[in-house]
């Protein structure tokens, strides 16, 4: 990804030095003439397209927000009810993430969303332990991590 995104940013400043021009505006028509070409070009590269994992980490960061938004709203119900009638759990949500960096960030989305804490994971990073203030069902809790920001990760990571 690093070489492609290198690569656009040499295609830019080639396409400013033959047109003779220095202005922003001839760099910007320059990286697009590079992303055309990297596009065009694109099996021969190890990597997938760059713009299709920024595409994808812009997504996970909606998606981020989304849970951000709706576990603080589901907070608030719980805060507000003059009755408290939370059930907290623990349960233990298996991975298919293999890379530390990819559970580190999974660990952090979980904890960073208000009413989950990631407490452990495994010693072979199969599985997490996750602290939940208010539970439905756990099957139900772990689809939605895995459908969500587990998918995403993975997409991100192809």
């Amino acid at each position: 990804m690093a070489f492609q995104i290198l690569l656009n940013v040499v295609l830019a400043f080639l396409w400013m030095f033959i047109k003779v021009s220095y202005d922003p505006i001839s760099f910007i028509k320059g990286y697009i003439f590079g992303l055309l070409v990297i596009f065009v070009l694109r099996r021969y590269f190890h990597s997938r397209f760059y713009l299709f994992r920024l595409w994808s980490f812009i997504k996970l960061i909606f998606i981020f927000i989304k849970e951000l938004i709706l576990s603080n709203i589901a907070i608030v119900k719980v805060v507000l009810k003059p009755k408290l009638d939370m059930r907290p759990a623990i349960f233990a949500m298996d991975t298919v993430l293999t890379k530390d960096w990819q559970i580190t960030l999974l660990s952090s989305l979980i904890t960073l969303t208000p009413g989950t804490l990631v407490i452990d994971v495994s010693e072979d990073n199969k599985t997490l332990f996750i602290h939940a203030m208010n539970i439905g069902e756990v099957e139900d809790e772990i689809n939605s991590i895995k459908n969500s920001f587990e998918k995403a990760i993975l997409e991100v990571s192809r």
